[in-house]
């Protein structure tokens, strides 16, 4: 696969959502705002799914697998949910333990991590979307247009 692909997360009601293929990860995280849990057990959140765009959020409640401190990128520590989902990446499905943060600023809504990747898959970083793409339509609304 590429540096960046279209995964789809069919069990969150999300058919596509564009992420960045992330070997620098160990975790893959996950946009999400509005966070609740009910005492530990499970977590309510939102996703947007279009880069730069609050449209079509998409509310989920997930069962919490655990609750971990995160160095990010700038070196700064945060504690953040941690749920599973299967991705469904390059024509296959993977389950992969994602992590919920705040990610508006970020040129992605989601970053996929080498545990997932672990999973069997290679990685060419001169290389976009060789797992495939939606149809344009979906492209264009990622977009805005």
């Amino acid at each position: 696969m590429g540096w960046r692909e279209w995964v789809r997360l069919p069990d969150l009601d999300v058919p596509w959502i564009k992420a960045k293929i992330d070997t620098g990860a160990r975790t893959s995280s996950l946009h999400a705002f509005d966070l609740d849990d009910d005492g530990g057990r499970r977590v309510r959140f939102s996703i947007h799914p279009w880069q730069g765009s609050d449209e079509d959020p998409t509310q989920v409640e997930l069962d919490v697998l655990d609750l971990r401190e995160v160095r990010s990128s700038s070196g700064h520590v945060e504690e953040r949910y941690v749920v599973m989902i299967d991705l469904h990446l390059a024509g296959r499905v993977v389950p992969a333990e994602v992590t919920l943060s705040r990610r508006d600023e970020m040129g992605f809504r989601m970053l996929v991590g080498r545990e997932a990747l672990a999973q069997g898959f290679l990685v060419d970083s001169s290389a976009s979307y060789l797992g495939g793409r939606p149809p344009v339509r979906v492209r264009r609304r990622n977009r805005g247009r």
